[in-house]
Formats: structure tokens, sequence, C-alpha cells
């Protein structure tokens, strides 16, 4: 297995509170990998370092070799917790732009993809409902031939039909020869998915293993696993 994303000993202060302490780990390809953690554990601060949406850490990360900037942005498809599209694109604009920026970009899948899920490629982006904006985010993320995806919280504040549809796109959809490194705390509706779970307590990894094999070491579903480290 190759080496997706290299994390080593990353840590990140705010005014002297710590979001990271020595974090590390590694994804490999073809690895589905759940960075599994309350809000606040640190999560998405880890995800921005990676996605170079903050820049001043202490720590080494590399994507296929590539440090966190404009190569490693090439090889990784993400999609935020918030919505990043401008309200006034059609959705043919926002397709557009995504084929001129990511030349991993593939428009023919994208298209199928918008016919899937009855979106428009007429519709503006401010008629849209929250749903309906959610599948467009996806569908955008999910037809580049990335080697990377990362999603953060992809599924929180959505309906559980909703949720199911996001996951097997996300599964029908990868780059079998990358990974994916999917953030929650939704651990329920992830279980199935994940190969391999990374838990984030304080800014710190508290256990990283592969799935199944956690599960026959415990004696519990990760779920399970999730609700007892983390209970209040």
């Amino acid at each position: 297995m190759s080496t997706i994303l290299s994390i080593q000993n990353v840590s990140k202060t705010y005014n002297k509170q710590v979001a990271l302490e020595n974090v590390s780990f590694n994804v490999y390809s073809g690895q589905i990998v759940g960075l599994l953690g309350p809000n606040g554990s640190g999560k998405t601060t880890l995800i921005k370092i990676i996605n170079s949406l903050i820049t001043n850490y202490e720590g080494e990360i590399s994507i296929c070799g590539h440090e966190p900037g404009i190569a490693a942005k090439g090889l990784t498809s993400y999609l935020p917790d918030v919505e990043f599209l401008r309200k006034d694109l059609r959705v043919s604009t926002a397709l557009k732009l995504y084929a001129d920026f990511f030349s991993d970009f593939d428009i023919a899948k994208a298209r199928e993809m918008l016919v899937l899920v009855k979106l428009n490629e007429r519709q503006i982006i401010r008629t849209m409902s929250k749903g309906m904006k959610e599948k467009l985010q996806l569908v955008l993320t999910m037809s580049r031939r990335a080697m990377l995806y990362i999603f953060d919280e992809p599924i929180a504040g959505v309906d559980p039909a909703a949720r199911q549809y996001i996951l097997d796109t996300i599964i029908r959809n990868y780059n079998e020869k990358g990974a994916i490194l999917f953030s929650t705390h939704l651990i329920t509706d992830v279980e199935g998915l994940i190969s391999r779970a990374v838990f984030i307590k304080e800014g710190r990894i508290v256990l990283d293993g592969e799935a199944d094999a956690i599960r026959a070491e415990r004696g519990m579903s990760i779920d399970q696993l999730f609700r007892e480290e983390f209970k209040c």
C-alpha cells in the first residue's frame, strides 16, 4: 500500500489553547479512514491544516509526497462542512468552474450524477434547498479523480435518507487507488463504511487501528466504543 497522507507530530494552538498535540498517523491507498471525535476535538482544525487553510502549525504533513499547497490541492478533493458556492451561480457555471480549475474534474461524470440526484444544470443555487445544495457540492467533490478525498462532517444536519445517499455516493465514486479521510461524530451511520478508525480527543489521538481489529479486541462496535470513550 502506498502512503497517500502522512501526518507527523502536528500541533496547533490558538492563544495558548491547545487544538492539536503531536498528532501522527498515515493514510494508505484503498483505505476509508474515520477521523472520529466529538465537536471541539480538533477534527476540523486538522482537516484545515491538511487543506492548507491553516498554515501556522508545527509538524509535517504530506499528500503523495507534497506538502500542503498548490500541488497537494491538485491531488485532494475536499468537501467542507459549510456551503462554499456563490448563490448567484447556475449549476452549469459551477461545473465549468470546477472543470477550469481542476484538471482531474470529470464533467461528464458530474452531469450523470446530476441526473441521478434530479438537479437541473440551469438552476440557480440561491433557489435550491439546503439538501439540494449539499448534493451539488457532493457531486462536484466526487467528480474529481483525486488521490485523497476529505469530508468534514458531510452527514451532519441532514435527514437519514440523505445521509444514506451521501454515503452510497462516496463509496460508488471515489478513486480506489486513493483514500478517504472522513471526519464525523455520527458513528452509527459510518460504522459499516470505514475500514480504519482514528479516535481524536482534546487534540490528541487516543486510538488508531483497523475497524475489524478494534471490534474484535474490544468486543464492541466502533459506535459503542465511541460512546464509552467520549461519554460525558
